[in-house]
């Protein structure tokens, strides 16, 4: 009988890149980011891979999974990952709350080590079978091409630090030369998305709110409707309004913003999905989450009390197929899918629109950080966002190849770094003294 080639090695690379100084309600994007590469060798000399967020725990998870991984058959990959789920190391400290109070220590509870694993699995079998991801989750691919978003940020000025921020002030490219530098008006926020949809085709925007007071940033999304009225307009504050407050900032924008991303969140007692519930009932307005429905028994609470319309399903998350698997439930439930991002590479790019390949019914634009990321490519030919999406070839597997002198100098970066884990703190002291974390305030307000 036939059997799939056995995975013969596995390797975990921590990496690491540069990032803007981009502010969100937990303070103001370090100059790098992190993240960890699972690379999956057979015994046919295939070479799988796999790209989720970094940090020491989830790291230490992925090396624990070694034992569990080198040995089996590609073919076997859902039995894999749903052994690593209860048989690999897991941080202590899970407190059980989630994103739902945007604090990013759990973070690293809310993402799943294993969903690498199974990503670098899947790329194997797509290649042996030659058929592209996309085609091996849920009921085949869906579509050819994913529609992206544009994902704006508000960003402070890096000369207000001595932290080693790369200066893209000389580049030829007049996106890269923008992102690095300071944005924090109506207008200036304007430049970034025109400047966005001239290089990338971009036709949707989300605004990643809760830095300001919610009035200017509201001033901004009328701005930004204003200079592109056919575009879609969201704004992600993660929960930084009260109840009153985002039902007042927002109850008269039918017509401006397509949805809220988590406009509000737990307080008095009442959880982010009974809240979220009572901003529905009084304005109307479709919600997204990727915040208070990141499992799936959030997921059962949060449609219980139709808390949300949409589903921002990261695949980092959820595994590629669980990601997928929700958004069939969406579909069958005439709900929407659609996906959450970090600050990821190109691999994850890949892993992003393989899932959006497959995921049925009309499915949101996907969010992605690569657009700040974009020149630091760990790949040989990377996937291209043009005319404001990504087309998904017929390529074996995700239709990637790394390139391991990129990843071996993101991984020097890496090891050169005195901290892994994330802390937007740190960045935001040097704007407000002793600035810390508030779940319920604009990370400027203070």
């Amino acid at each position: 009988m036939a059997k799939t080639p056995k995975i013969v090695d596995m390797k975990v690379i921590p990496v690491a890149g540069y990032d803007s100084m981009a502010m969100t309600l937990s303070g103001a994007h370090g100059p790098y980011f992190t993240r960890n590469l699972v690379i999956l060798t057979d015994e046919i000399g295939h070479q799988g891979v796999g790209e989720i967020h970094g940090g020491d725990d989830i790291a230490k998870s992925l090396e624990s999974c070694k034992p569990l991984v080198v040995g089996q058959e590609i073919g076997a990959y859902r039995s894999v990952v749903n052994r690593l789920r209860t048989g690999s190391w897991k941080a202590a400290g899970n407190n059980g709350e989630g994103l739902q109070g945007l604090d990013l220590k759990n973070l690293k509870f809310v993402v799943r080590s294993e969903a690498a694993v199974e990503c670098a699995m899947l790329d194997l079998l797509g290649q042996y079978m030659e058929l592209p991801v996309c085609e091996l989750l849920g009921d085949g691919r869906q579509r050819d091409e994913v529609t992206m978003l544009g994902y704006l940020f508000y960003v402070s000025d890096k000369n207000k630090t001595d932290l080693p921020y790369l200066d893209e002030s000389n580049s030829t490219d007049p996106w890269f030369r923008l992102r690095r530098k300071e944005m924090v008006t109506p207008e200036a926020i304007v430049e970034q998305a025109l400047t966005l949809q001239k290089k990338y085709g971009f036709r949707n925007f989300k605004l990643k709110g809760g830095v300001f007071e919610g009035k200017e940033e509201i001033k901004a999304i009328r701005a930004l409707k204003e200079a592109l009225p056919e575009a879609r307009i969201n704004i992600d504050p993660n929960g930084a309004w009260s109840l009153d407050e985002a039902i007042n900032l927002t109850k008269d924008l039918h017509g401006v913003l397509t949805y809220a991303e988590d406009p509000c969140g737990p307080e008095k007692g009442f959880s982010s999905r009974e809240i979220m519930c009572e901003y529905k009932n009084a304005t109307q307005h479709m919600v997204a989450t990727n915040m208070i429905a990141t499992d799936w028994r959030q997921f059962y609470h949060a449609v219980s009390l139709r808390s949300v319309d949409i589903v921002l399903a990261d695949p980092h998350f959820w595994t590629m197929n669980g990601s997928v698997r929700i958004a069939q439930v969406l579909n069958d439930w005439g709900l929407t899918w659609g996906s959450h991002s970090n600050n990821h590479f190109d691999i994850s790019l890949a892993i992003f629109a393989q899932c959006a390949a497959a995921a049925p019914g009309n499915i949101t634009p996907v969010d992605t950080h690569w657009i700040w990321q974009d020149g630091q490519e760990l790949t040989k030919h990377p996937y291209k966002i043009e005319d404001g999406v990504i087309k998904v070839g017929n390529a074996p597997g995700l239709g990637i190849e790394l390139d391991m002198d990129k990843v071996a100098k993101a991984h020097e970066l890496y090891m050169s770094l005195p901290n892994h884990d994330r802390d937007d703190a740190v960045a935001m002291q040097y704007l407000i003294k002793d600035w810390k974390f508030d779940s319920k305030r604009p990370c400027l307000v203070r």
